[in-house]
């Protein structure tokens, strides 16, 4: 009877196994990072003049809106644990992580924006980084489109480096219509017009 002994495998197998895992997962991170996106499209402006109906003007500050803006994150990305965040000072900032791998890589997006005449608003990317990565600012807006869950009204344009907020598309159970007249935080002067069609009232 010929009896077999197995061998343990030795440290350099080990080791080599472990490289080849880590090469593995970081060759699958960087094709992840770097497969296009489909292309984006700016959402056809709408002009809520151009619906019958009374217009009102609310002001709010940097601090209150600050506010609603992560109750609204917080509730359609089901985001308990404040993953994101969103922070108005003289611009806005995105923060937050993105788990790849089965770790978190943090997240840091600063933009400016600009009222569109319409009353939308745009948010132009001025400084972004992804963790410790050196990457072009077109594949962090690629890679964060890619991951993050956004309403239909937010397109995230990575070929133009910016985030289209189709305010005036917001739907809001009221059937308010909602515009954008001044955005200016450095001077903390924010201010929207709230348009409220006749059909609302029963006119």
């Amino acid at each position: 009877m010929e009896i077999q002994f197995k061998t343990k495998p030795s440290w350099k197998q080990l080791f080599l196994c472990v490289v080849g895992v880590n090469v593995f997962f970081v060759l699958s991170f960087f094709i992840f990072l770097l497969w296009p996106v489909s292309d984006s499209e700016i959402p056809i402006k709408e002009f809520i003049e151009d619906e019958p109906g009374a217009e009102f003007t609310i002001k709010s500050s940097k601090q209150n809106l600050n506010e609603l803006v992560n109750e609204y994150v917080d509730k359609f990305m089901k985001d308990k644990d404040d993953k994101y965040t969103v922070k108005l000072d003289e611009n806005v900032q995105l923060l937050g992580s993105i788990e790849a791998f089965q770790t978190e890589i943090p997240i840091s997006i600063t933009l400016e924006p600009s009222v569109q005449e319409n009353g939308d608003l745009v948010l132009y990317a001025s400084d972004m980084s992804l963790g410790l990565l050196k990457l072009p600012e077109k594949k962090i807006l690629e890679y964060v489109k890619k991951e993050l869950t956004t309403p239909e009204w937010v397109e995230i344009n990575p070929d133009n480096q910016l985030i289209y907020i189709a305010v005036t598309q917001m739907e809001v159970k009221s059937n308010f219509k909602v515009k954008v007249q001044s955005f200016d935080l450095k001077n903390d002067q924010i201010t929207f017009r709230i348009k409220v069609p006749n059909e609302t009232l029963g006119l």
